[in-house]
Parts: structure tokens; C-alpha cells; sequence
């Protein structure tokens, strides 16, 4: 914001010239003097004396000196202010995430949000845990759904139950709720070794050994795997929403669950841009799942 007559006079009577008031701003000082005679004008008094000595005060000039003080602190807080808030409605989110969230949350999450925010842009990057750690690790995103702790500033979002997954007629569905156990020597199908976190954290927890006959990277090709009957699975319940009918779904006993978190990467946190749809995600989460 340019300075204001007020700031100008505050800081011609500082330095006690007008010339030198002028080389701070980087102003001719024809412009200082304009500036001083447009609140002299606006007031209707004389506020300064000038000589060959410098500048000084006149009295009605001392008497208004709180009062443009306070109007140029006034106005220097309403264009930080104005600066902020046109800084959370400008700019570009770069978003990674995982398949449940990017089909069951983010659509209508950005649809929410630019309800209030229509100018803000996003990109999407989808890929699985791995991926999004080096995406964080490139530079590529500057917020991530993660369901570890990382080094990066992060808050936890939600739980997500891990299921069992099984074809129609398999002998275990229509069970409510199957020990772990019960998948020794099954027909397994999982996710790439570096994202098969949650399967795999039920499945050495329960100190079972499946048969990994199937591996995909990505979630929906494996459950219509299990759907065309090549093998069982262990998936979040997010990923399930809706896409139950032609699967079989069952409580693992234990509880087993993951967590969901959202991290931002170095700059993100830095980003009002960032650190505002950050918020917003974490209170929509909120009022949805929790």
C-alpha cells in the first residue's frame, strides 16, 4: 500500500525535513509537499512551520499528532488485513491422495469449499502411501493424506476400519465378524509390497500367512478381483463406501483400523492458501466421521 498523507507528515515531522522524510519513501519531494498541503487543507490549519533550520510543530499541529498516529496505524492494519484475506482467496492447493479419499472425500470437499473460495485452484495427485511420500519428498505437493507419522506438521483426521473382503460365496461370508486367523492359506489379494501397510499389519499381527497370489497397485482392481472370486482381501472402509453389493464385508476381530492424517509439506505450512483449506478439511472430516 502506498503511504497515506498521514504517514507522510508522521514522517516529515520524524526526520524534520521534508527532503529527507522524501528519500525514505523514495518520493520527489514535490509529492511530500503535496501530501503535507492536502492535510493541511483537509483540517483547515497550519500543523507545520518551515524554515531554513528544518520543520517544526505548530500547535494546533502538536495537538493532532495522537490522533494521525492512531489513523496511520488504523489504516496500516486494514491493508495487512486486506492483504491477508486476498491471499486465502488467490492461489493453487497441491493436493496428493490416496484412492478413498480422492473418490470419497476430495470432490466434495473442494465442491464445499469453493462455495466460499471459487478462485482458489487445486491439483490432484493420486497414487498410493509410497507415492505420496515422494511426492512430499519432490516438492510436488503441498498437502497429503498420509496414514503414518511423518517429519512433516500434521494432524490426525479419522480412524478407518480395516474389513475382510470376500466373494459372495466364499465359506466365510455372511459372518459379522472373522478372526484372522481364519485367512491362513487363503487365496490373498494385496497391494504393492511399499502400500500394503494395513493388510499386512492385520495379517502379522494375527501372525497369519496368506497366499499372495494377486498384487495391484491400485485399490478398485483389487477388489474387482475379489468380486470375480480370485481371492480375499483386507481393505478400508472409506475405499468401501458404496461399492459393497457384489462383495461380501466383515468385521476382522481386534478392531483393526488405520489412521488418516493430513500433513503439509514445508511451504504448505507457510501457505496461508494451504494452512486455510487444511483447516477446512480437518473440520469437514470432523463433522462427517467423527
Amino acid at each position: 500500500m502506498a503511504q497515506t498523507k498521514y504517514e507522510i507528515f508522521l514522517k516529515v515531522v520524524e526526520m524534520g525535513s521534508l527532503t529527507r522524510a522524501a528519500e525514505q519513501f523514495d518520493y520527489t519531494q514535490s509529492a511530500v509537499s503535496h501530501a503535507i498541503h492536502a492535510l493541511e487543507s483537509e483540517t483547515g490549519l497550519r500543523l507545520i512551520h518551515r524554515s531554513r533550520t528544518g520543520v517544526r510543530l505548530t500547535p494546533e499541529g502538536e495537538k493532532l499528532m495522537p490522533a494521525f498516529r492512531r489513523i496511520a496505524e488504523a489504516m496500516q492494519n486494514y491493508a495487512d488485513t486486506l492483504e491477508k484475506v486476498q491471499g486465502l482467496e488467490k492461489g493453487c492447493v497441491r493436493i496428493g491422495a490416496f484412492n478413498s479419499v480422492a473418490v470419497r472425500w476430495l470432490p466434495r470437499m473442494i465442491k464445499e469449499y469453493q462455495q466460499s473460495h471459487p478462485q482458489i485452484e487445486f491439483r490432484l495427485l493420486i497414487g498410493d502411501y509410497h507415492d505420496i511420500a515422494d511426492w512430499f519428498d519432490a516438492g510436488s505437493i503441498d498437502i497429503g493424506f498420509v496414514t503414518r507419522k511423518t517429519g512433516l506438521d500434521s494432524a490426525v483426521l479419522t480412524e478407518d476400519r480395516l474389513l475382510a473382503v470376500l466373494p459372495k460365496n466364499h465359506r466365510l461370508a455372511g459372518q459379522a465378524v472373522i478372526d484372522p486367523r481364519e485367512f491362513a492359506g487363503e487365496s490373498f489379494i494385496s497391494l504393492m509390497e511399499n502400500s500394503n501397510q494395513d493388510a499386512r499389519s492385520v495379517l502379522d499381527l494375527a501372525g497369519v500367512q496368506v497366499d499372495e497370489k494377486f498384487t495391484t497397485k491400485d485399490d478398485y482392481a483389487m477388489l474387482a478381483m475379489v468380486e470375480q472370486g480370485l481371492g480375499i482381501s483386507i481393505m478400508p472402509e472409506l475405499l468401501l463406501e458404496g461399492r459393497t453389493n457384489d462383495v461380501a464385508v466383515a468385521e476382522i476381530a481386534g478392531a483393526q483400523k488405520r489412521t488418516i492424517r493430513l500433513a503439509l509439506s514445508p511451504e504448505g505450512s507457510s501457505s496461508p492458501v494451504v494452512k486455510n483449506f487444511a483447516a477446512f478439511v480437518q473440520q469437514w472430516v470432523k463433522e462427517k466421521y467423527r
